[in-house]
């Protein structure tokens, strides 16, 4: 999307009485008027608090609610203390809501969010998601001050998450990102972030943002943009993030959004990923994980039969991206009862690589490559789920740890399935 349609006059105008600013936390937002009121007062306190000589603004960047998300952003607008207590500014905390065109998406409002700090010249900013609700104002301390004090351009987060959230990131993202990339990055497709001026003006010169994934995967993108850019990134711990359920019908959107533009990257930073190495672990502020293991209630039965399923029906999709060794052993598997079921690290990892290498060389339409790895990807859960059932954290991290090495140990082959040789 050309960035002339990105910051519409009026917008231009609010920007321009803005003029230059220090900070700039950018807040994404459709139809969140249930949470997004709480989460830019914590912003606003968190500024106050921790920033009160910097000029800063949050930017509310709006796919089109119908709730009241973007009045409830306007009123946490200051232009004096009268409702701050225990906080004292030396400036003025702007608040500017936009809505962009096209219906919602997080990377468009990315997009408008980054060349809003452009043009007010923000050395640092950061994007918070609308549904933190567990946000407190140290998070903006957290996140900002590696790139205010310290020189990062990239500030992902480390949250305290339940043993059982967020399996495609532990699953997928995480450990084939890092076996890639070489950085040990938590959170690839990060939620809340922080980002230097300079790292936000290299992102968005880029011509990602004419091309499908720019407008789906920008924040994934991101961080593979930072390392592949040699930007100087970090990690820091927030604490507990909210939990949030997500219909099955969700997973292949999320899919898209993260798996299928970080298999798009490798065409685009191949002399990057391509280097053959160790993975290396990136400055990590507060713990580099932490999980709990309080009770909660997963389907997994549903994932088990989903996959068995999946396999059965997406067969002749399969044979045209799997090897045929891999695509036996993954019927074999789903002939299995379900309490003898496993999906294995090894055969994982080898599912995934092959279709990367699909997916690079097009053997069939890409996102409907992407929409075949869903329902295998539910076997792996189902397998994650039952295997770590009884785990301690400590353990859970272990089984993690083993993945990512399985994932890194492997990475030859697909290097020589993208040359064509195997």
């Amino acid at each position: 999307m050309p960035e002339e349609t990105i910051l519409t006059d009026d917008f231009l105008r609010e920007l321009i009485n803005v003029g230059e600013v220090d900070i700039l936390i950018g807040v994404p937002t459709y139809n969140d008027a249930k949470t997004v009121g709480q989460v830019v007062q914590a912003i606003r306190a968190g500024l106050l608090k921790y920033f009160p000589r910097q000029r800063a603004v949050i930017i509310n960047a709006d796919g089109g609610s119908r709730d009241g998300s973007q009045e409830l952003v306007r009123a946490a607008s200051i232009s004096d203390l009268q409702h701050a207590s225990n906080v004292y500014a030396l400036r003025t905390l702007h608040c500017v809501s936009t809505e962009y065109s096209g219906g919602p998406s997080s990377s468009v409002a990315l997009h408008t969010i980054l060349a809003a700090a452009e043009l007010l010249q923000a050395s640092s900013c950061a994007v918070i998601a609308p549904d933190s609700t567990n946000i407190e104002p140290g998070w903006i301390e957290s996140l900002l001050r590696p790139v205010t004090r310290d020189g990062f351009d990239l500030v992902t987060p480390i949250y305290r998450r339940h043993k059982f959230d967020g399996l495609l990131i532990r699953n997928l993202l995480y450990p084939m990102n890092r076996a890639l990339y070489l950085r040990r990055v938590r959170e690839p497709f990060p939620l809340d972030f922080a980002f230097s001026g300079r790292l936000g003006t290299h992102f968005l010169g880029q011509d990602f943002w004419s091309q499908e994934p720019g407008r789906i995967g920008a924040e994934i993108y991101l961080t593979i943009s930072a390392i592949a850019g040699e930007f100087r990134l970090a990690q820091s711990f927030l604490g507990p993030r909210s939990h949030v359920e997500y219909a099955a019908s969700d997973l292949v959107p999320a899919m898209r959004r993260s798996v299928g533009v970080l298999f798009w990257s490798l065409d685009q930073n191949g002399s990057v990923w391509q280097k053959q190495a160790e993975s290396q672990p990136v400055p990590t502020i507060g713990p580099d994980h932490e999980l709990s293991s309080e009770p909660l209630r997963v389907n997994r039965k549903r994932l088990h039969e989903m996959f068995v399923r999946g396999v059965a029906e997406l067969q002749p999709v399969l044979e045209s991206i799997l090897s045929q060794p891999t695509l036996a052993e993954l019927q074999r598997a789903a002939a299995l009862p379900e309490e003898d079921f496993r999906y294995s690290d090894d055969l994982w990892v080898r599912t995934t690589y092959e279709f990367a290498s699909a997916y690079h060389k097009a053997v069939i339409n890409r996102d409907h490559i992407v929409q075949a790895l869903a329902p295998l990807y539910r076997g792996k859960a189902f397998t994650f789920l039952l295997e770590n059932h009884d785990a301690s954290p400590e353990e859970v991290e272990s089984n993690v740890e083993t993945l990512c090495m399985t994932f890194e140990r492997q990475k030859p082959s697909l290097l020589e399935m993208w040359d064509g040789r195997k």
